[in-house]
C-alpha cells in the first residue's frame, strides 16, 4: 500500500509500505476513506532532524473495517469506523476515569512500529476499544465533520470542559487555527453566554463567528490584552481557552483571565515554563487542561454532527489525495489552508 512518511523537517514522502496485517488477536485492519493533517504534525514537519528512514505519520483517520482479529469485539468487517488519535483498550484504570491518553495497554500512532492515518491503511491495536462504530455510509457527506471527533473537535470540547465553560459562561479563546475554531464551538454547544475569539486572520475569525464567537480581537500581545479587557469592564473572562501552545499565548491567557477563573491549555507546548510568578498566584487562577482523551468523547459529541446541528467540517479548507499530502503540509505551514482533508 500506499503511505505518507516523514524523513525531516519539511520532507514529507508518499512511498509504497507493506501492507498492514493482524499481528495481535485485538488487532483490527481498517482501510482509510478519510484522513487529515494536524496542527501538530506541523512541529515534525518545522523541525525534525533528517534520518534516513522515514517514520509514518498522521493520527486522524475514519475508515472501513476489513480484517478482524479473533478477540474483537462490537466490530464486523464492513463497519465504518472513527479512530481516536490515540489507540486505547478502553477498560483499564485510566480509561474507566475518562483518561485514555494514558492508557496502560495504549500508544500512538506512527513512527516506525505502527501506520500512520495518512495512508491507504492502518493497523489499529486494541480495536473494540479504540475504534467507534459510525451509523453511515462510507459516501455520506457527514463524513468530514465525524472525522473531527478523532482529534480537533474532541481536543476543543476536552479544553471548553477542562475550563468549566457550561451555560453563562464567559470565555476567551485564543487561537484561530481549527482547534481555537473547534473551542470556540464546543464553548458554544455548552452554553457559554460571550466567547471572545482572538485571532488575526479574517477568513478564520469569520467562521468562528460562524461557530459562535460573539466578539473577535484582531490585535495582539499588549493591544489585544487591552481589548479584552475593555470588553469585560476590565475583569477579563472567568474562562480561558488557550489553543496554540506558543509563550505568548500562556502569557495574553493570564493577562486576560479574571481573578480566580481559570485557564485551560490544550495547545501543543513548545517551550519549558510557565510563567506563571507570584503576581498570578496571588490571583488565584487555576491551570487546567491537557491532550484530550478523544475517546472519551466521541459517543457524547456524535448526536450532533449525525443530525447535523454542529458541523464542525467546515474546518476542512482543502482537499488532497495522497499525491498531494506533502503540498498540503507547506499549505497548511504558509497558512493557506486551515485544515487538509485526505482522501487516499
Amino acid at each position: 500500500m500506499r503511505a505518507t512518511l516523514i524523513y525531516g523537517a519539511g520532507d514529507i514522502r508518499i512511498e509504497e509500505v507493506p501492507d498492514p496485517t493482524i499481528q495481535q488477536p485485538t488487532d483490527a485492519v481498517v482501510r482509510v476513506v478519510q484522513s487529515c493533517i494536524c496542527g501538530s504534525d506541523l512541529w515534525p514537519y518545522g523541525s525534525k532532524e533528517p534520518s534516513p528512514t522515514g517514520a509514518r505519520i498522521g493520527h486522524e483517520f475514519l475508515g472501513v473495517v476489513e480484517e478482524l482479529g479473533s478477540e474483537v469485539t462490537g466490530l464486523r468487517r464492513g463497519d465504518l469506523v472513527v479512530a481516536p488519535f490515540v489507540w486505547s483498550d478502553n477498560t483499564c484504570e485510566f480509561c474507566q476515569e475518562g483518561l485514555q491518553t494514558s492508557c496502560l495497554h495504549g500508544g500512538s500512532w506512527g513512527g516506525t512500529e505502527l501506520d500512520g492515518g495518512q495512508g491507504e491503511a492502518v493497523r489499529v491495536p486494541q480495536a473494540s476499544g479504540t475504534l467507534v462504530k459510525l451509523p453511515v455510509s462510507e459516501d455520506s457527506a457527514l463524513l468530514p465533520s465525524l472525522l473531527t471527533l478523532s482529534d480537533v473537535f474532541s481536543t476543543g470540547h476536552h479544553c471548553a470542559v477542562t475550563a468549566g465553560v457550561n451555560a453563562g459562561t464567559d470565555v476567551t479563546v485564543i487561537g484561530d487555527g481549527a482547534v481555537g475554531l473547534m473551542a470556540v464551538m464546543a464553548a458554544k454547544r455548552l452554553g457559554a453566554e460571550r466567547i471572545i475569539l482572538m485571532g488575526r486572520h479574517k477568513d478564520r475569525t469569520d467562521l468562528g463567528r460562524e461557530f459562535g464567537a460573539s466578539d473577535v480581537v484582531a490585535e495582539r500581545g499588549a493591544e489585544g490584552i487591552e481589548r479584552v479587557r475593555e470588553l469585560t469592564g476590565g475583569r477579563g473572562t472567568r474562562t480561558v481557552l488557550e489553543c496554540v501552545g506558543l509563550r505568548p499565548a500562556i502569557e495574553t491567557a493570564y493577562a486576560v483571565v479574571r481573578d480566580g477563573g481559570t485557564i485551560s491549555r490544550v495547545g501543543a507546548p513548545q517551550y519549558g515554563e510557565v510563567p506563571a510568578d507570584f503576581g498570578t498566584f496571588l490571583r488565584n487562577v487555576t491551570l487546567t487542561g491537557g491532550v484530550a482523551p478523544a475517546r472519551a468523547y466521541i459517543e457524547e459529541l456524535l448526536p450532533d454532527v449525525l443530525d447535523g446541528t454542529l458541523q464542525p467540517g467546515k474546518v476542512f479548507t482543502d482537499t488532497v489525495d495522497l499525491d498531494g499530502v506533502p503540498a498540503g503540509y507547506e499549505a497548511m505551514k504558509d497558512r493557506k489552508a486551515l485544515k487538509v482533508l485526505v482522501k487516499p
